[in-house]
């Protein structure tokens, strides 16, 4: 007998057996076994994941799922992820891809093991791929603007009556959505549903974040989103409404290629054992519920100290300052930017104290929370320090270069860089910041620029740092004019 019909008798025999064995079992019995053999038999991509060290993960550039700060990788989706890969025991590695059916497209082939984006679970989706057990839930809300004096009216009835409550008011509007979104879907639907046209614009370079921005700055009347996405850029743009629903609840689950049974139970799994200690929850208040940073909270110009001075930090801070070869007021605007001079300040991506160090970079500096505002002041000027050494030769000029490092402290200097890459590229000058590096910044959480070949470091909320710069720059203005 041949070597390969053996193998074939072989394999045969051991099906017989386990058929055999299967069978004399009771019922309790044969579904404890089938539950064994079918994890075994689909055991093949977790096994594989482990035995590479390495779970790759698909998500994209956002505020929501993932993100650089100050040099620090964060994002809902990210910290998830981070947490999921910690459950197999492996290094995380993160693909990007900002279009739906670019992912699918690199599930399928391979690129990588997961999808982790802030995708309803649909009909349609599940012909194409297998979902996880939901992640969380999600409804369409639509996105609108206040009117522009609404702090100024006197009940929030008449706020009200500006804006869109009833779906049926939709009829006749021009809504701008992200293409491929289930909002598209969502909006074809209502149509019928309202017996009304909504004139739908599907948006194919824009993200839901981008068109967020566009409504609030008067650019577009109104857009459709996931509420957990505009909940966070609620923060960033007060003006606008997000308290319209357009749609039912809807799960948010995490994709694996169909048939792999074994990496979503895994999936499934670490969700179950998260959700019994709510440590997914912690995940979505930090993003989604607690207070995010809002420039608007620091646009205050007023000198905390009483009269004649700044703060009661203000003989230390003329001490470091020195050490920087800055004004004094102008160390001052930048700590009343970050904490308000409260030292008790933690922010919600970790940050601490009068300087906001976040707790990678204090560690290099000996310090951490419990360390005494003194100690948070000096590690702080100690990287404002190296930040200036690494700029210095980039940027020549002593009052240039401050803008930089003020935007490399909030932001991180690899988006800075990144900044100036795209200003040399497109014929602005990379060692001015006004009306040249500042708006590369600015558009760095726009996908023509966050994608460009001379970027290394991906997506950004410009936004933060390009208003960061500015509010201190005008702060010390004010602190200098008070006579400070």
């Amino acid at each position: 007998m041949s070597s390969n019909r053996k193998s074939e008798f072989l394999r045969s025999f051991i099906w017989f057996l386990i058929i055999l064995i299967f069978s004399a079992c009771s019922s309790p019995q044969r579904s404890e076994l089938a539950k064994e053999m079918s994890l075994r038999n689909n055991s093949r991509i977790t096994d594989a994941i482990v035995a590479r060290g390495k779970l790759i993960a698909l998500t994209n550039y956002g505020s929501t799922s993932y993100f650089l700060y100050r040099g620090q990788p964060m994002g809902y989706q990210y910290d998830l992820l981070q947490s999921f890969a910690g459950y197999l025991g492996v290094d995380l590695e993160i693909v990007v891809n900002n279009s739906i059916e670019g992912a699918f497209q690199d599930l399928q082939t391979g690129k990588c093991d997961l999808i982790a984006l802030d995708m309803a679970v649909t009909k349609d989706r599940k012909k194409i791929v297998d979902f996880s057990d939901p992640i969380s839930q999600t409804r369409q809300v639509l996105v609108q603007r206040k009117p522009d004096n609404w702090r100024k009216i006197k009940t929030w009835d008449e706020v009200e009556s500006h804006l869109v409550r009833n779906q049926i008011n939709l009829g006749g509007k021009i809504l701008h959505v992200q293409k491929n979104t289930f909002a598209v879907e969502r909006l074809q639907t209502l149509q019928q549903e309202i017996g009304d046209t909504i004139y739908i614009v599907e948006e194919p370079e824009k993200t839901a974040e981008d068109l967020i921005k566009m409504v609030a700055e008067g650019d577009i009347d109104y857009t459709v989103c996931d509420e957990h996405i505009a909940l966070i850029n609620q923060h960033f743009y007060p003006d606008i409404d997000i308290s319209t629903p357009v749609s039912f609840p809807q799960n948010v689950a995490w994709a694996v290629r169909k048939g792999s049974s074994s990496l979503q139970n895994a999936i499934n799994a670490w969700l179950d054992e998260n959700n019994r200690n709510n440590m997914n929850q912690l995940v979505y208040r930090k993003y989604f519920v607690n207070p995010v940073y809002s420039p608007q909270s620091r646009s205050s110009q007023r000198p905390s100290g009483g009269k004649g001075t700044i703060s009661v930090y203000d003989d230390l801070i003329k001490e470091q300052s020195s050490l920087l070869n800055w004004d004094w007021r102008l160390l001052a605007s930048l700590i009343y930017q970050e904490s308000m001079f409260d030292p008790t300040v933690r922010s919600w991506r970790g940050a601490f104290g009068l300087m906001q160090l976040m707790p990678e970079t204090a560690r290099k500096f000996g310090v951490d929370s419990t360390s005494s505002p003194q100690e948070n002041i000096v590690a702080g000027v100690k990287f404002l320090k190296i930040l200036d050494n690494q700029l210095r030769k980039k940027v020549s000029d002593d009052m240039e270069r401050i803008k930089f490092v003020l935007a490399a402290y909030n932001v991180g200097i690899a988006h800075i860089l990144d900044a100036m890459r795209l200003a040399e590229k497109y014929g602005k000058d990379p060692s001015v910041w006004t009306d040249n590096v500042d708006y590369f910044i600015l558009n760095k959480s726009n996908p023509e620029y966050y994608t460009d070949t001379v970027v290394r470091y991906g997506y950004a909320r410009g936004e933060e740092p390009y208003r960061f710069v500015g509010e201190i720059l005008q702060r010390y203005e004010t602190y200098r004019g008070a006579g400070n």
